[in-house]
């Protein structure tokens, strides 16, 4: 479809046809309501918001003023597009989070691998670096990851959690490295589940077996 711009040159009809295709996440389907619960947000929509949170909660950041702002909102506009071929895996799907990992390096490596070979090289790295946790940058991405779902899910008064009878255990479980990107976020994730429990919109029950 996009054939004409070759005139233009193969390297931008390539990163064309790329942004092309990364419209689609728009049609991967959360399981996060917005607020107000009368629809899903979609993929591509949370990659927004965890940008924007980024900006507004850097100062929390267990580095502080040493944190690459700008490489952790690469990070966080990167870490989703893989969902594109692998699809949104519902965090406290227990035995799909145990496949999605090969899954989603398939997808990387197809997706990623349409753009020139240097920009494939930088947002494959991007990607893993996001996955691994090991950089400030990247464990600051995920903290702000995770409280998006929490704090959607609060204000929609525990709607996902009571409909897929989640528990506060699990939802604890799954976000407890969300201190390591900030020790205020990782306070602030407890703070929203500890209210969520008392307010009746997490429960406390026994936990699903693993």
């Amino acid at each position: 479809m996009l054939e004409f711009l070759e005139v233009l040159g193969h390297r931008l009809r390539e990163q064309v046809e790329f942004l092309v295709t990364v419209d689609t996440l728009k049609r991967v389907e959360r399981r996060t309501s917005i607020v107000g619960g009368h629809r899903r947000e979609n993929s591509a929509e949370h990659s927004w918001h965890a940008a924007l949170a980024a900006m507004i909660l850097a100062e929390y950041a267990q580095v502080g003023k040493q944190l690459d702002l700008a490489k952790v909102l690469r990070l966080l506009l990167i870490h989703d597009l893989v969902e594109i071929e692998a699809g949104d895996t519902f965090v406290y799907d227990e035995e799909l989070n145990g496949l999605k990992r090969q899954a989603e390096e398939l997808a990387a490596a197809n997706l990623f691998g349409r753009l020139p070979p240097d920009q494939a090289e930088e947002f494959h790295r991007l990607w893993e670096e996001f996955e691994a946790r090991a950089t400030p940058e990247a464990k600051f991405a995920a903290a702000v990851d995770r409280i998006l779902p929490i704090l959607l899910n609060f204000v929609n008064e525990g709607h996902l959690w009571r409909e897929n009878r989640i528990y506060a255990a699990q939802v604890r479980r799954r976000n407890d490295h969300i201190h390591l990107g900030g020790e205020i976020l990782g306070q602030l994730a407890s703070a929203l589940i500890d209210e969520a429990v008392r307010r009746g919109f997490l429960p406390v029950g026994a936990e699903k077996p693993t």
